[in-house]
């Protein structure tokens, strides 16, 4: 899976819809007061309730995840593969690495190539041409290393689907170790060991591993067999910029291996990591998740799109500090070009959609010869985010094809909107959220007729548009340094568990003004406190008026030597002011605040009273006018409404 680490792009006003969070039972507040000995402050103890977080073991297995098991108790033929390189490595023999040209493949690629070269083997990285080539291992790869003299052959990030080129490799009689975690076809090609997270026992810790954590699997073994801990570290330093890169899951042993490796990665010996730092200027700087993914991951990437991902694999495994430097700066500029030519399809794909007039379409597709395949799914992506539908970019592939990225929001399933048009592809794969074509030039019209169907229909269900689903209430005078410091404690944050996005209500605006590329940046207060917010691509209005309630992740901003806490906004609406109004079960009920007491009343004017509550605890009715009965007051459904109508006005976290 490649990944993306642009800026998210926030919809205008009118684009947006809203979904609150559910209110938190009468429960909450006591089944997980703290967690270790400093309690969480309530906002994030509501947030990992609504995760499913719901005890304080719970809460504990996610600050502290135990360690991982033993791998050999869990893959099959790990032993086996261990074994195989052991001989290898001992032997001085050349052994093939063969991954792919995303994140994963190149990080993949050099954590084996680099382990194995320091511990007595030959490694041969082999990564086949994006442009060329396409994905995966080919017989012609094969062929090629045969010739070279390779008899044994490691797959990364790719091999159970190349039955064409492992039977290939049978013939020449090559060994093959096949170390993958894409769908496993029903027959496997042939191999003297499977690494796979499927193979692993049901709900193991291992499941939700990337190709980089397979690789790390197999060299960790290798290295405790042959005792060196020098490539137990550059190992697991490498894992962690790969699992960040590739968005995989922060799950399981992803999540125990970065609480691990993340400390200590910004003093990694590896000169190619220490290089990647000086370029992007955060050598002085911690590295986490998110400076990681944001400053590390596009220079990785970039290569892999527009370049020859081997130069990564290069980078990973010098050991020359002045080749890793000049390595480093090939990446840069090659990530320059990459914003460039996204930012330049971009503004192509938004000019054609202008020319449609105001009837776009509900699936948007768009194709253009000269589009770079490295970067259409980037651009595919920053559609969705800006019109909140699923979107197809396609470009020539030569002799009459186009060759298409697909992305669309959550509720459109990519993968199964392809199957269903798998007649008019020539191939085609993917996921839910994201995924690739090859379609006949003379196809694409009956192609997007096709999908436009399926698109309407996801409309005509409730799709469409872009939600803005915040998880917690946060008032800004919460926003101080202990308040981040405890935010941390939930790091690292990803794939399968994301930064928190909070919301504030009723947010005045006390400056505004618009920063080179496109940025908003506003100056917010509430009740006296007063915060800095950044809408990264804005394309709303000029000028933001207030009250507004925004929806945001807290970042901490460096900038010229000062840190300071900002709101990277996701989400604006104009503030529902003093009074809301709720449909539940096809009645209407108006709700309001009146001082320190919350006030709901239904269409025959009758009213109910609660106190408004602090912190976790849920509103319940505590008082009634127009003589209502108290057990009426209490009843379940009146609690509920309560606490939804609490949740609308912005009083309950």
């Amino acid at each position: 899976m490649n990944s993306s680490c642009s800026l998210p792009l926030l919809p205008a006003h009118d684009e947006q819809r809203w979904l609150l969070p559910s209110s938190l039972p009468a429960v909450a507040g006591d089944a997980a007061p703290t967690a270790g000995e400093r309690p969480l402050p309530p906002e994030l103890l509501a947030v990992l309730w609504r995760r499913g977080h719901r005890d304080a073991l719970a809460i504990m297995a996610l600050l502290s995840p135990p360690a991982a098991p033993d791998p050999r108790q869990h893959f099959p033929d790990l032993v086996r593969a261990e074994q195989r390189l052991v001989q290898a490595c001992r032997q001085g023999e050349t052994v093939a690495i063969c991954g792919d040209y995303d994140a994963d493949g190149m990080t993949s690629t050099a954590l084996l190539a680099g382990v194995l070269q320091r511990l007595g083997a030959v490694a041969l990285p082999a990564i086949p041409s994006r442009m060329a080539e396409g994905y995966g291992l080919n017989v012609a790869m094969v062929e090629r290393l045969d010739k070279a003299g390779v008899r044994l052959l490691i797959t990364v990030d790719n091999g159970v689907a190349a039955r064409e080129a492992l039977d290939r490799a049978e013939e020449l009689g090559l060994e093959v170790i096949l170390t993958d975690h894409h769908t496993l076809p029903a027959a496997l090609p042939p191999h003297l060991a499977l690494l796979h997270p499927a193979v692993t026992p049901e709900g193991s810790p291992f499941r939700g591993l990337a190709g980089v954590g397979l690789a790390h699997v197999l060299a960790s073994g290798l290295c405790r067999r042959l005792q060196r801990q020098d490539g137990l570290a550059i190992a697991l330093d490498l894992f962690c910029i790969g699992t960040i890169a590739d968005m995989a899951p922060l799950v399981g042993v992803n999540r125990r291996w970065l609480m691990d490796g993340l400390p200590r990665l910004g003093s990694s010996t590896l000169p190619g990591l220490k290089a990647l730092q000086q370029i992007a200027g955060i050598e002085q700087r911690p590295l986490d998740a998110e400076t990681v993914g944001f400053q590390l991951a596009p220079r990785i990437n970039a290569v892999g799109r527009i370049g020859d991902p081997l130069l990564v694999v290069e980078l990973l495994t010098t050991e020359d500090q002045d080749q890793a430097l000049d390595l480093a700066r090939s990446c840069e500029t090659m990530n320059r070009q990459r914003r460039e030519l996204c930012d330049a399809i971009e503004a192509e794909a938004l000019a054609l959609l202008e020319a449609d007039g105001p009837h776009r379409p509900t699936f948007l597709l768009l194709a253009q010869s000269h589009w770079h395949h490295g970067v259409i799914g980037i651009v595919a992506s920053r559609l969705v985010d800006r019109f909140g539908l699923p979107a197809a970019l396609l470009a020539g592939e030569g002799n009459g094809r186009l060759r298409a990225s697909v992305r669309a929001p959550r509720g459109f399933a990519v993968d199964q909107a392809l199957i269903a048009c798998s007649d008019l592809l020539i191939r085609h794969g993917g996921h839910p959220a994201a995924g690739g074509f090859t379609v006949e030039a003379d196809q694409v019209s009956g192609l997007h007729e096709r999908l436009e169907a399926l698109a309407q229909q996801w409309v005509g269900e409730g799709g469409g548009g872009r939600t803005v689903e915040p998880e917690a209430l946060l008032s800004l005078d919460r926003i101080d340094r202990e308040f981040w410091q405890h935010l941390r404690r939930l790091e690292p944050f990803g794939i399968g568990h994301p930064a928190p996005i909070f919301w504030s209500s009723g947010c005045t605006v006390v400056s505004q003004k618009l920063m080179r590329g496109g940025h908003l940046q506003l100056v917010l207060e509430q009740q006296g406190s007063q915060r800095r917010a950044v809408a990264w691509r804005w394309h709303g209005p000029d000028q933001v008026q207030g009250p507004l309630d925004v929806a945001y992740r807290l970042r901490l901003d460096r900038w010229q030597g000062e840190e300071r806490l900002q709101l990277e906004l996701l989400g604006l609406r104009a503030s529902g002011g003093d009074e809301v109004v709720l449909q539940r079960q096809q009645r209407t009920y108006w709700c309001s605040r009146r001082g320190n007491v919350l006030v709901i009343r239904n269409a025959a004017g009758v009213e109910l009273e609660a106190p408004v509550a602090q912190g976790l605890q849920p509103l319940g009715a505590a008082a009634t006018t127009n003589q209502i009965d108290q057990g009426e007051a209490h009843h379940p459904y009146v609690q509920d409404l309560f606490r939804d109508a609490a949740m609308a006005l912005g009083l309950a976290v």
